[in-house]
């Protein structure tokens, strides 16, 4: 041991103060959060643990580190998963955003150019993701619960946003329908019901059910590898596998960047990785999101058979676009007859309609009509004259075929309100209005739905008509407020609208413009017999396509069609 002599005693007992000090001072600053909201306190707990710790420096009592006073939201991911069961705060649980966020499972760290360009166009296109929070505030609640129970990466639950942004009735030229786009046979694989009454494609739980069990089936098939799996969705398992293979011949890496995929699939995952980033820290783009409140919108009532949908609506207490909006499997004015017997209306409703079904007799669920046959009558033309399918008139009349007699009663479901009240609410008063200005103009009616950023001048300069006239047509005031989703009425010189969307008293439409791809053997005429749509359309649509000769497998036409009436 060495002796010191007192003076340099107390000499080395200064310095010593001096030094603890400045170390105490040092981790207190290394240990306090960085003012930049997007920085993650566990890279301060990082640097924190490789230090020595007070005790062993100056052997005082240890001072509880910054990073363990954070507050639990402002935890790294995996810390909030860990304590996932403990009491959220207030805007944690209010916020569905926020809840998405903590449940984030993928890389957000990939740095890809395809990656930048997709956050480089969402960014530029603030009310593109405004339009979509819209849409997807009926049903987003639903499918980050279902993902979250699966204990799948909560970024699925934005899929449907690449896909569809959230439209339900979205349609796509290669005849995939609904929020997860899937396509006839897909959806039969799946068990996803079609019929003329009904489209399971559409029906949000149903078709969030089957998008799931595809994506976990994928997931496994590609051992676990998400960004694969996601390309399979878009592109085919088996497009994706032959990629693999294609690459392990050539020795090359068999990941998602790497492999060789069609442009569109290239561009898919990127988008959701995107949006995922983007969702993440919207700050960091320039942008706030829509909030959602982290609570159900809907609930699921069984009906126990088949009921006009303008009914229940009435017993729900909704608007039929409502109702229309939160079952948009429904093609026509009533529930399918052999079933989903349910409906979704919003939660505040559900036990009100609940009762209200109860004790409403179920005879008059659906109103009945009673036909005499005809001579020249037959089961098909009397379906369509009566807007329903010849099964529900033999199911209703307990006929085994298709055979019928001159003089015998025949019982037919009716809509029990008018054909403009099932299209999203549109009134008999202006129903009438448009035929009368049909019949004195010869011009035919164009349905027009308000978007974010519309206005009376801005519609009526895009489709050369006057403010005031269009005001009146809608029997409005040009200084009326619109509201985005309404429904306007624009009269077109005849022959430039589609027959879809003439003044005639139609049942519920949806149109929506769509690319289509030739294939070998397609004719104008066999496109328009699957779309639904008449032959002459097709060819005004496509005026330049229509003086050609024939038409060649890989172009491209242009169409407007009723996603609710295309024949698969």
């Amino acid at each position: 041991m060495v002796n010191l002599q007192p003076k340099y005693l107390a000499l080395v007992i200064s310095t010593l103060l001096v030094s603890g000090c400045q170390t105490l001072t040092q981790l207190s600053q290394d240990t306090q959060p960085a003012s930049a909201p997007d920085t993650k306190p566990s890279a301060v707990s990082t640097q924190a643990s490789t230090r020595p710790s007070l005790e062993q420096q100056l052997a005082v009592p240890a001072i509880t580190p910054a990073y363990q006073q954070f507050n639990e939201a402002d935890q790294p991911t995996t810390t909030k998963v860990a304590k996932a069961n403990k009491t959220e705060s207030t805007a944690v649980s209010n916020d569905l955003w926020r809840r998405t966020r903590d449940h984030f499972a993928l890389d957000h760290t990939i740095e890809q150019p395809r990656i930048q360009a997709q956050l480089k166009w969402y960014s530029r296109h603030p009310k593109y993701l405004d339009r979509m929070a819209d849409r997807a505030s009926r049903y987003y609640y639903y499918v980050l619960e279902q993902v979250i129970s699966r204990g799948m990466p909560a970024e699925l639950a934005l899929l449907p946003i690449v896909e569809s942004a959230y439209d339900p009735f979205a349609y796509s030229h290669g005849r995939a329908a609904g929020p997860w786009q899937f396509i006839p046979m897909t959806a039969k694989r799946f068990k996803l019901k079609h019929s003329w009454w009904y489209d399971g494609r559409r029906d949000i739980q149903a078709s969030t059910q089957a998008a799931l069990d595809y994506l976990e089936l994928l997931n496994k098939r590609f051992d676990g590898d998400w960004l694969l799996a996601l390309a399979a969705y878009n592109a085919g398992g088996g497009n994706v596998s032959k990629a693999i293979r294609k690459n392990r011949e050539r020795n090359k890496p068999t990941d998602f960047w790497s492999l060789k995929l069609p442009k569109e699939t290239s561009a898919y995952v990127p988008k959701l990785l995107a949006l995922a980033k983007l969702f993440d820290n919207p700050q960091a783009y320039g942008l706030s999101l829509k909030p959602l409140p982290n609570r159900p919108y809907f609930a699921a009532v069984d009906t126990g058979s088949q009921i006009d949908l303008a009914k229940a609506a009435e017993l729900a207490e909704i608007s039929i676009e409502e109702l229309y909006l939160l079952n948009p499997g429904f093609n026509q004015w009533a529930t399918d007859p052999e079933g989903p017997h349910q409906l979704l209306v919003p939660v505040d409703k559900a036990e009100g309609f609940r009762q209200a079904l109860s004790e409403y007799p179920p005879a008059q669920r659906v109103s009945w009509a009673r036909y005499k046959v005809r001579s020249g009558d037959s089961l098909i033309a009397i379906a369509k004259r009566n807007n329903t399918t010849v099964e529900t008139i033999r199911t209703s009349n307990k006929l085994r075929g298709n055979t019928i007699r001159i003089g015998q009663m025949l019982l037919i479901p009716k809509a029990s309100a008018k054909a403009g009240v099932y299209a999203y609410s549109q009134g008999q008063r202006q129903q009438k209005k448009n035929q009368r200005i049909a019949l004195r103009s010869g011009k035919a009616k164009l349905s027009y739905q308000v978007r974010s950023g519309d206005s009376f001048w801005k519609i009526a300069r895009a489709h050369g008509v006057g403010v005031r006239q269009l005001a009146a047509w809608n029997q409005m005031a040009p200084g009326d407020p619109l509201r985005i989703g309404q429904k306007l009425v624009i009269w077109q010189p005849a022959g430039t609208v589609s027959n879809q969307n003439v003044a005639s008293g139609d049942s519920r439409k949806v149109v929506r413009k769509i690319g289509y791809r030739v294939r070998s053997g397609d004719s104008f005429a066999r496109i328009a017999g699957k779309f639904n749509v008449s032959l002459n359309d097709i060819k005004r649509w496509n005026s330049k396509a229509a003086k050609a000769k024939y038409l060649k497998p890989g172009q491209m036409l242009t169409l407007y069609v009723d996603v609710t009436q295309i024949r698969n």
